[in-house]
């Protein structure tokens, strides 16, 4: 015959087994160990990346990025005449005192193929569009590359505000990083005085992109014989 045998009983102060009671709290442990780990990895490599408090450009380590200021959209037949030119320029950059010549749509920096500059893209062969013509409605001229441009260019500004947009702000290395180096020696330089002339005239509230507003932006008022006004 079988004989059955009663359940050995646990010792005293440890739980039977299978018993939930210790295996949480190590759950627990563990998992706080894993978490604290990871946050030291993370700094670890912020640290590697350039942030903390230090990076190879001197520049601060933390940066400002202040809500939206008031202001409408910014001018569409400004960009396109006076701005996306900007990026087409072959212009000299200054990069830890290595000066050479590229442009900001140039392969490696902004170029939408195979620019690795942030978020920032040109498209180098957009052309034109003639927002006069009745044909270019908002919708078509928005399905178009140059104004794959400008919606590109209005990530990188704060309309109203352009001593908070990094689109002027990089090309001058002023408290922000900017891989490509300096291109503006200072707000003097024609291009940038550009930039910050769109950035600073936004059109009406109420208004969009296209408004003709953005007219009395160039001298004469009309955008297809006027030169672009700067300040």
């Amino acid at each position: 015959m079988w004989k059955m045998t009663a359940p050995r009983p646990a010792a005293a102060g440890r739980p039977p087994r299978g018993s939930s009671k210790v295996a949480k709290p190590r759950l627990l442990e563990n998992r706080r160990h894993r978490q604290a780990l990871l946050a030291l990895a993370a700094v670890a490599l912020l640290g590697a990346c350039g942030g903390g408090d230090s990076n190879p450009f001197g520049n601060p380590a933390t940066i400002d990025n202040p809500p939206g200021a008031p202001g409408g959209k910014l001018s569409f037949v400004y960009f396109q005449k006076c701005i996306n030119p900007i990026f087409l320029a072959a212009l000299q950059n200054n990069t830890g005192g290595v000066v050479s010549t590229n442009s900001c749509a140039g392969a490696g920096c902004h170029d939408n193929s195979t620019g690795t500059g942030g978020a920032f893209r040109v498209v180098a062969a957009a052309t034109d569009v003639d927002i006069s013509d009745p044909a270019n409605t908002p919708e078509v001229v928005r399905a178009t590359e140059i104004y794959r441009n400008f919606y590109s260019s209005l990530g990188e500004t704060l309309p109203g505000a352009p001593a908070q947009s990094r689109l002027l702000n990089k090309p001058l290395v002023r408290g922000v990083l900017h891989g490509g180096g300096l291109i503006f020696d200072s707000e003097d330089d024609i291009n940038a005085k550009r930039i910050r002339y769109w950035i600073s005239r936004p059109a009406p509230q109420g208004q969009d992109e296209f408004s003709t507003a953005g007219n009395s932006m160039f001298t004469p008022a009309d955008p297809r014989t006027g030169s672009c006004n700067s300040e």
